[in-house]
């Protein structure tokens, strides 16, 4: 079962406005569950059961808008991409900042983004769709990604190259078993802004996750193409 979560990075006056969309796969495997008598350990029954987590995210589309595109036009772009992706696919925008504003464009428009203001605090909190994520929260996500290559990156992608080389920088810069005290350095960079975008896109499916049972969740089995601007 696929579900697909869109990322939004809002650029300001000279950062680039990142737009990433990932197709989400549980990963089944097989865990056997064995029951044995209490008193001599001997196994009397065995079952196997498909679980499917964790999950694999497939990178299917990434672009940068150019640096002073007025945010309607903006919010156009986003609408026009929502529109190709399967019904249910989300919508993950990062609210902090100059985001409060798109964000209201955004739902102006009919979309229903989930709005993320990034904090440096510990705790998680949502009001409706509106969440404060830790910082180290969306960073630990994408580093385990990483770490377990269940980060998958379509190659053809025009800004695959551009992505590959900001998660080398975030390599190099995140330790990842604390991800979150380096993450202050990793946004020192130039442009990183491919990487939020992506970052957003997998804690919210990882939180998604963790809050279903996998009855309502959207099954598309082929990749989605979307057409560049």
């Amino acid at each position: 079962m696929t579900r697909y979560f869109v990322g939004l990075d809002l650029g300001q006056a000279a950062d680039y406005t990142a737009i990433s969309a990932i197709e989400v796969r549980p990963t089944p495997y097989p865990v056997q569950h064995e029951d044995r008598d209490p008193e001599t350990r001997r196994l009397r029954t065995t079952e196997t059961v498909v679980e499917s987590i964790p999950l694999t995210h497939h990178v299917r589309h990434l672009e940068r808008l150019p640096i002073g595109t007025p945010y309607p036009e903006q919010v156009a772009r986003v609408k026009e991409i929502m529109a190709r992706l399967p019904p249910g696919t989300d919508l993950i925008v990062d609210n902090t900042g100059v985001g409060r504003a798109v964000t209201d464009m955004l739902f102006l428009e009919g979309l229903t983004p989930v709005c993320i203001t990034i904090t440096g605090g510990d705790t998680m909190n949502r009001d409706g769709p509106y969440f404060r994520v830790p910082k180290r929260d969306i960073v630990g996500e994408l580093a385990v990604s990483l770490q377990n290559k269940r980060l998958k990156i379509a190659a053809a992608l025009p800004d695959a190259e551009t992505l590959i080389n900001e998660l080398l920088a975030f390599k190099i810069k995140v330790n990842l078993k604390t991800a979150h005290d380096s993450y202050e350095a990793w946004r020192e960079g130039d442009h990183d802004d491919l990487v939020l975008s992506v970052g957003l896109a997998v804690w919210a499916a990882t939180w998604y996750y963790s809050q279903q049972t996998g009855d309502d969740i959207v099954v598309r089995d082929e990749p989605v193409s979307i057409s560049p601007v």
